[in-house]
């Protein structure tokens, strides 16, 4: 008799962290001011390729592990990418007017952060990583969104400071899944013990 062999199913968590931690961290790093906000141009095809697209795909993978938490989190900000990078796209290239948009991009932002804090609280039984990653989230989403609606570009730069701390963490907890799943073994330290049990 043939002995019941183990399929081994490889965590999605760690390419839809990378997806969104790398291009936070490039649209942070424009937002903060560190670079030109002339380089937004560069963020689009990296958010519709990589910020995603990948996360769309690991939102998907997230499904056959039943993992809720990780579907409605890669498949919601894959589309944010997506939402980011054609608002850019169509707005540049003329197909969609937005001279008279008024505060309705920071109200969206506001909206995105209201969706991040309730995926926060579920992070408080889950890994320590994840929980920092949500908590700076939805505060970055906060300061960008209350400084495109007052037109403060102070709340804008703090946002992206903060933004890429939280880009930061996710590429960390990338890291740590990848490098832990590679050994075998706890390598990276991620915070396993939630803070609700």
């Amino acid at each position: 008799m043939a002995e019941d062999s183990v399929t081994t199913v490889a965590n999605p968590a760690g390419l839809g962290l990378v997806a969104f931690g790398l291009t936070t961290v490039l649209l942070s790093l424009i937002n903060a001011g560190v670079l030109p906000a002339g380089g937004e141009p560069v963020v689009i095809p990296l958010a519709l390729a990589f910020g995603g697209l990948m996360q769309i795909f690991a939102g998907v993978f997230e499904v056959r592990l039943g993992n809720t938490f990780g579907m409605t989190a890669f498949l919601s900000y894959g589309a944010f990418w997506w939402w980011f990078a054609l608002l850019l796209l169509f707005g540049h290239n003329h197909w969609i007017d937005l001279s008279a948009v008024g505060p309705t991009v920071g109200v969206a932002l506001l909206l995105w952060g209201v969706l991040t804090l309730y995926l926060w609280i579920s992070t408080f039984r889950l890994t320590k990583v994840l929980f920092f990653i949500f908590l700076t989230l939805w505060v970055t989403f906060g300061l960008l969104g209350l400084g495109a609606i007052q037109g403060n570009p102070g709340l804008t730069h703090a946002g992206g400071w903060l933004g890429l701390i939280c880009g930061c963490l996710a590429l960390y907890g990338s890291f740590g899944i990848v490098t832990n799943a590679t050994f075998g073994r706890n390598v990276v330290p991620l915070g396993t013990t939630p803070f609700v049990a």
